[in-house]
């Protein structure tokens, strides 16, 4: 498995994964968006085959932000999601920012528990977040410079 920089031609590939992965999943448009506006994006690859993806982002000059991870449900827990996390936070913690953020669905707590395994502390609940009524966690991984 390697973790590489997203092309276009992968965009198909990562809007199934993120089909499968989310109820309400961002559009193709916002995927073709985010990453021509330069967006941090990485995908996994097993074989020849991307099976995972993640999304970041500077955020208010400050922090990092995490927008979306996902991986083929048919390739879980093989690490491709600690994987690309790891780069991704490696990427980021390269900027002058403090902290990384991220939400994950209140009632997803397998993403929950994998997120603190980073270290991911609870920031707040955000009631009503997602287009189905239910409620985000909001998490952060505070670091300094010595961190890196």
């Amino acid at each position: 498995m390697i973790i590489r920089e997203f092309r276009p031609d992968d965009l198909k590939r990562v809007f199934e994964i993120e089909n499968m992965s989310f109820d309400n999943s961002y559009g193709i448009e916002m995927f073709k968006g985010l990453y021509e506006m330069g967006t941090g994006f990485l995908v996994a690859e097993d074989n020849g085959y991307v099976i995972g993806y993640v999304l970041f982002w500077i955020k208010y000059e400050t922090q990092g932000h995490i927008i979306s991870i996902a991986v083929d449900k048919n390739y879980r827990r093989l690490k491709a999601g600690t994987r690309l996390l790891s780069k991704a936070i490696q990427v980021l913690m390269n900027f002058d920012i403090g902290s990384i953020y991220l939400e994950v669905n209140e009632n997803n707590k397998e993403a929950y528990e994998f997120y603190k395994e980073f270290n991911f502390k609870v920031d707040r609940i955000v009631p009503n977040y997602y287009e189905n009524n239910e409620g985000a966690i909001v998490m952060y991984l505070p670091f300094t410079r010595s961190d890196l």
